[in-house]
């Protein structure tokens, strides 16, 4: 499609674009999984390298040799997921401080937008989604919206548990240091609320929601890659497709164990602001008149806002750091 309007050089964009995300998103499930099972085990970091190992090699084998036992379990998986995930946060509600859903430090909202873009990520799936409902407008427009509003309510009250519950600055338990240490938000919840049953029902909701979210974005990674050996550069080689799919976020799981956090925001930034924002935009422009075009510029502008500001915070040009000990200082 890129190509049709957008020529060569739009397709090659596109694809670029795709390979950080899916590679992105595969580097965050690898080292997310395995620093929640490192962290809610106590492994010592000594370890960790055998976590990674272990964990991606559970994940490719299930991809390689039996995709359809997720689909065959995929209702259990998903109500597991839903279920654990509805005790997690019934546990850390019971934790949420309300002094701590007043702070506020509004010039840090940009380095969220890119996990913010990642979390609501689906695009990938509406072409499946359209196929399998047979292309009924009314039902694809309803699969759509709800799955978007689930989606949204449960990030909703994931965030206000977690920053309800989990002190910005506090030490190893704080946002902040999970921020800067690129953990995931169980990791910190599990040390203020230590109990084994939190512990489970965390382990569990992490790794099915890591576990499913691996397998598709792998499946469909393996597809891509596959398309572009064969049609592409007429290379036709199973091994070929495997390696190119597994080895490099592999490595880079490898090299940076914990890089979770790093590897959403590349992902979203990067890979889903240009597949799924700037792209549109320009190609909206080129097809669009009116009010249409307008808010296709619109668009534009701030899908470019947010891919120069990424690019300035990761190359280091541009550093925001939250002022979370004044916060505590005032409200002492």
């Amino acid at each position: 499609m890129y190509e049709k309007y957008l020529g060569t050089f739009g397709k090659w964009v596109a694809i670029a674009a795709n390979l950080i995300l899916l590679y992105g998103l595969l580097v965050a499930y690898i080292t997310g999984g395995s620093s929640i099972i490192i962290s809610l085990f106590n492994i010592p970091q000594a370890f960790h390298i055998w976590v990674v190992l272990l964990f991606f090699a559970v994940l490719g084998s299930i991809i390689l040799t039996s995709v359809g036992v997720i689909e065959k379990y995929n209702v259990l998986f998903t109500t597991l997921m839903f279920v654990s995930f509805g005790i997690i946060v019934f546990m850390g509600a019971k934790h949420i401080k309300i002094n701590q859903l007043a702070y506020a430090d509004w010039k840090f909202l940009p380095c969220a937008i890119p996990i913010v873009v990642t979390a609501f990520h689906f695009h990938n799936i509406i072409p499946t989604i359209c196929q399998a409902l047979k292309w009924d407008n009314r039902a694809m427009e309803k699969t759509i919206l709800l799955g978007m509003i689930i989606g949204f309510i449960m990030n909703a009250l994931w965030i206000l548990v977690g920053v309800g519950a989990i002190p910005v600055h506090n030490g190893q338990a704080s946002l902040i240091y999970a921020f800067e240490n690129n953990q995931p938000a169980t990791i910190p919840l599990s040390k203020i609320i230590a109990t084994p049953l939190f512990g489970l029902f965390a382990l569990i909701f992490s790794l099915l929601a890591i576990i499913t979210s691996f397998l598709a974005n792998g499946m469909g990674l393996s597809a891509f890659i596959k398309d572009l050996t064969v049609n592409h550069f007429k290379k036709q080689s199973k091994a070929l497709n495997i390696a190119l799919t597994f080895l490099p976020p592999l490595a880079i799981s490898l090299i940076f164990p914990d890089i979770f956090i790093k590897a959403i925001d590349v992902a979203g930034g990067f890979g889903i602001v240009m597949l799924f924002g700037i792209l549109p935009s320009i190609l909206a422009i080129t097809k669009r008149r009116g009010w249409r075009r307008v808010l296709a510029f619109i668009m534009l502008i701030l899908f470019l806002g947010a891919i120069a500001f990424d690019s300035f915070q990761e190359t280091g040009k541009f550093k925001i750091h939250p002022r979370a000990e004044q916060f505590y200082k005032d409200t002492e």
